[in-house]
């Protein structure tokens, strides 16, 4: 287990999956933890599971107005913050290749634009604290290009880079960036897919392997090894993986016609 204890944390998405998960764990470990989502019952529940530790802020870090109001409040509630979990997504499928620009909107809006908006409300109270941390969820998806998962892959695609970028940019300041990239989480996403997911892992896992990985100040957190080391393989030999392992995964087999 990890040892992030007596921190002021900031957790968006954590009305459910990982960002619960991770908000009982860290608030059980006696940090100060900040929740937020959409989901206002959901957050209410949360919070009488430790309501000395746990505060709730809803917002839709994918509204860039509902942001600016999220930051006033944020501001109210603590001025330092010594760690931001960005767990806030969603995924919606491209089936047949349809290339639903709305769709594409969604989901970058919820998994790359969110992210965006989370690190900007954060900053100020970021800068308050002696080592400041920002975490956010990409996928192991993003490695390769996995069928059907052109809007979602892609805007964990875009999350990457500009983690990296970020990380450049913050090279000589104290704040320290980290990138997470799961496999399959059991989580109401995930009971959508209709198809196999390998190694699928708990929420209260996933959690356990997201703060030994920032205990331990590592920038990439990848897991399960079991899925992430194949598929890092596969992204040096990307060759390999359209030629034998794509075809054989995709459902499309022929362009639609107009």
């Amino acid at each position: 287990m990890g040892s992030i204890r007596e921190k002021t944390v900031w957790i968006t998405g954590a009305s459910s999956g990982i960002g619960r998960a991770l908000a009982l764990q860290l608030a059980e470990q006696g940090n100060f933890v900040i929740a937020s989502s959409r989901g206002r019952e959901a957050l209410a529940e949360l919070q009488k599971v430790s309501p000395q530790r746990i505060r709730t802020l809803d917002c839709d870090v994918g509204n860039d107005e509902n942001m600016a109001l999220a930051a006033a409040r944020l501001a109210e509630m603590t001025d330092q913050l010594d760690l931001v979990i960005a767990c806030a997504g969603t995924c919606e499928y491209d089936d047949d290749l349809h290339l639903d620009s709305a769709s594409y909107r969604r989901v970058f809006d919820a998994n790359f634009f969110g992210v965006v908006n989370t690190l900007r409300v954060a900053m100020p109270l970021l800068a308050n604290s002696a080592q400041p941390a920002f975490a956010a969820v990409g996928s192991l998806s993003s490695v390769v290009g996995m069928p059907r998962a052109e809007a979602y892959g892609a805007s964990k695609a875009a999350l990457g880079y500009f983690l990296d970028a970020v990380r450049a940019d913050a090279s000589h300041l104290p704040l320290r960036i980290v990138h997470i990239r799961p496999g399959f989480i059991d989580t109401p996403l995930t009971e959508r897919n209709d198809f196999s997911m390998p190694f699928m892992m708990t929420p209260e896992q996933a959690a356990a392997r997201i703060e030994r990985g920032l205990a331990r100040g590592h920038a990439t957190i990848d897991f399960p090894r079991r899925l992430s080391w194949p598929l890092r393989l596969l992204g040096f030999l990307r060759p390999l993986w359209f030629r034998f392992c794509a075809p054989r995964i995709t459902r499309i087999h022929s362009l639609r016609k107009p």
